[in-house]
């Protein structure tokens, strides 16, 4: 085959784009498994043995239409073939993996470069005698290969000997017998007299052997590979259930725990509210009274809400079903109840309740679904809104729809207000529950084979529309409308009439400012402190920052919760702390968040305390009075301190001419601590009492008593106090 008038080979012109395409797999392969060594030394080889086929075997040499001298062409042709064979002893060493064969992995190539050097590149230019170069090269290089393959084999056997591993031996086995046919080589061209293409092809297929051993190293190691994966992946799908067994039953064990914490607690409760009934039956109410019982219906009324909700989880009923009810009836004496509510915050209650409904199911699981639905319309309804109920029928249905246009509930948050404990407002407001309501309704509406609906896109329209849809009964013959039902009170809308407002400005008081979201607790605090101090209240941080700029004075202490709506406690403080003109007032949180870090991110904004609910006021109170007594003395220190000065500038003090203690200390140099220290030593303190005094240690009060009989010339007190009170 001829290019540009030159001879090239075909048949290595085709082994050499084969081995290009194997070179670029092999490369790719270890760019993605760099640690694949032997993939590497595979890979050099590759490209030496791509240059000595362009070399050697693809163009027939010498070549006088090559514009390069024979002898230099010569030179080429056989270099590169000494080039790969150089390589060849470290290739195997590194690939068979073979202790003992350090010598030849460091030196060996020596035994073939050096001769190429010496008999090519030196005497042949000069001898132009290409027979005896060619004979005194391969006798150097026949024998360090005869020597070098011996060596192999008395180590292969040896280490088979040791380990006894026949799958490796074969494989170091099969790339030796490839080295045996690659030094073998010179004797097909020089002793046999073929051309240097067929020396070629026979090194490669050489090559092709070691191709192979690589081909099913990669395979084996796949394999292994797949077999750890495999058994990692096993290993792991047995810890993962080992681990999700472990917290299924430790989760079992806490909820079982929680469960009967919830329900021992019940039976205090109903003792409490059982007596508490007794004793307002007996004395009546009044104010105190009348808010124990309505905080302990709500914790009642949530501990129950917990306690079902658990006993749903675990399939246990609730409610009986079998009973025939008028929907009617149980949502008329419900909204009796929300009437009062819906006055007191403003709002507008429309009701549109058909007559004569029946269903099938428990009146208590019934009202429940009444009383949530409705509570939650108030609590998220702004004061002027307006709520619609009503109730129709539908066909075999009945349909309950409450309405309001209050903020409302985005799209993607429809499935997971159904999720016990989610709440949409994040920030806590006075009238929010535990996020267990709409879960009970969830699970009461499934029970009773309905349907519960949320409609609303606050994106779109204000308010939401909730509908429930459950199976109408019709009443048989045989059967009775149940009527002995009792609707429980709501404890979840506390719109209790608190005398809530600030306490007249008294000028001889100091002046506390409450910001806390719950009525009563924020009542009852008014209540203690107005005595003692002024008070000032608000119901949220937005509230309080307009309060703080329009109170006749800067308040001397604030009292803050943290959840609040709007403005939360955190924020209040940040703001306050980054005003220059009220970042000088003390600040306490007053909090149910007590994690450690609600409590450092507290105290990081300025307060300088952080305490927890359930308090005890007496604590408090005793902490407020300690508190605001240090800062009024804070003050007057400071005021006097500031007078003083003041006096100072109008009334410098003349610095005696002569005699006394001050004038006699400026004459010996002595310091100013010196002469504090000094002047306590003539008071007849003693060096732990003076560094007391001065919040210096007493080694160092020593070291400047040192100084001091060193100026003075002198070396005990006595001596220092005559002489400096002369």
């Amino acid at each position: 085959m001829l290019i540009s008038g030159i001879r090239l080979n075909p048949v290595t012109f085709c082994i050499i784009l084969l081995e290009i395409i194997i070179f670029c797999n092999q490369l790719l392969s270890f760019l993605a498994r760099r640690h694949e060594k032997e993939r590497l030394w595979h890979l050099i080889l590759v490209g030496l043995l791509i240059l000595y086929n362009m070399a050697e075997n693809l163009v027939i040499l010498p070549d006088p239409h090559i514009p390069v001298p024979v002898t230099l062409q010569i030179i080429i042709n056989q270099g590169f073939g000494y080039l790969v064979t150089a390589y060849m002893p470290y290739y195997g060493v590194k690939t068979t993996r073979l202790r003992g064969l350090e010598f030849h992995r460091k030196y060996g190539f020596l035994f073939l470069v050096m001769p190429f050097f010496i008999f090519y590149v030196c005497y042949f230019p000069i001898t132009h005698n290409l027979p005896k170069t060619l004979l005194y090269t391969y006798i150097i290089t026949a024998s360090y290969a005869c020597y070098a393959l011996f060596d192999v084999a008395r180590v292969i056997i040896k280490t088979h000997r040791r380990e006894r591993n026949w799958p490796l031996f074969w494989e170091r086995a099969w790339i030796y017998a490839s080295l045996v046919f690659w030094c073998s080589s010179p004797v097909i061209g020089v002793f046999l007299g073929q051309p240097n293409w067929v020396v070629g092809v026979f090194n490669n297929i050489v090559f092709m052997l070691l191709n192979i051993i690589l081909m099913r190293q990669t395979v084996q190691k796949s394999k292994a590979e797949y077999m750890q994966l495999q058994q990692y992946a096993l290993n792991l799908e047995k810890e993962v259930d080992k681990q999700t067994a472990e917290l299924k039953r430790s989760n079992e064990q806490r909820t079982h725990a929680f469960v009967n914490l919830v329900h021992e607690t019940k039976t205090p409760i109903t003792l409490m509210n059982n007596y508490l009934e007794e004793y307002i039956q007996k004395h009546g109410y009044n104010e105190d009274l009348l808010i124990v019982k309505r905080n302990l219906a709500k914790l009642n009324n949530d501990i129950s809400n917990l306690f079902d909700l658990e006993r749903y989880h675990k399939g246990l009923p609730i409610y009986n079903y079998a009973r025939v009810i008028s929907f009617s009836q149980v949502v008329t004496d419900n909204l009796v109840l929300f009437r009062n509510y819906s006055r007191k915050k403003k709002l507008t209650l429309k009701e549109n309740i058909a007559e004569n409904v029946l269903v099938k199911a428990d009146p208590e699981a019934v009202s429940r679904i009444v009383v949530n639905l409705v509570e939650n319309a108030i609590k998220y309804t702004e004061e002027g809104g307006e709520i619609s109920v009503s109730l129709e029928i539908s066909g075999n249905q009945l349909r309950f729809v409450v309405q309001d246009n209050g903020i409302g509930i985005a799209p993607e948050l429809h499935k997971k207000i159904f999720e016990p404990y989610y709440q949409i407002n994040m920030q806590k407001k006075s009238a929010q529950g535990m996020g267990l309501g709409m879960p009970m309704v969830k699970k009461i509406v499934d029970g009773l084979k309905g349907k519960i609906i949320v409609d609303s896109n606050p994106r779109k329209r204000k308010g939401t529309r909730i509908i429930v849809l459950l199976n109408r009964h019709a009443l048989a013959k045989d059967e009775v409308v149940a009527a002995d039902f009792k609707i429980s009170t709501s404890a979840g809308l506390e719109m209790s009439d608190f005398n809530i407002s600030d306490t007249s400005y008294n000028p001889r008081k100091q002046t506390i400012l409450l910001v806390e979201d719950n009525p009563a607790m924020i009542s009852y605090l008014l209540k203690k402190l107005k005595e003692k101090y002024n008070v000032c209240v608000a119901l949220n941080g937005n509230e309080a920052l307009r309060k703080v700029k329009e109170y006749p004075v800067h308040p001397d202490l604030i009292i803050s919760d943290v959840m609040m709506d709007k403005v939360d406690g955190f924020r209040f403080a940040r703001i306050i702390s980054e005003s220059p003109d009220y970042n000088h007032i003390p600040f306490i949180f007053l909090s149910a968040r007590f994690t450690n870090k609600d409590k450092l991110e507290g105290l990081k904004l300025g307060a300088l305390d952080y305490i927890p609910k359930p308090f005890h006021m007496e604590e408090l109170i005793q902490k407020i009075n300690s508190l605001l007594d240090n800062a009024l003395r804070q003050k007057k220190s400071l005021l006097n301190n500031t007078i003083k000065a003041l006096q100072n500038i109008e009334h410098p003090e003349v610095k005696p001419a002569s005699g006394g203690f001050e004038f006699n200390c400026s004459q010996y140099n002595l310091t100013t601590r010196e002469v504090d220290i000094a002047r306590l030593i003539c008071g007849g303190h003693s060096y732990k009492e003076i560094g007391d005094n001065l919040f210096i240690a007493e080694r160092t009060v020593k070291k400047h008593v040192q100084n001091i009989f060193e100026k003075t010339d002198v070396s005990n007190k006595v001596q220092l106090i005559n002489k400096l009170q002369t």
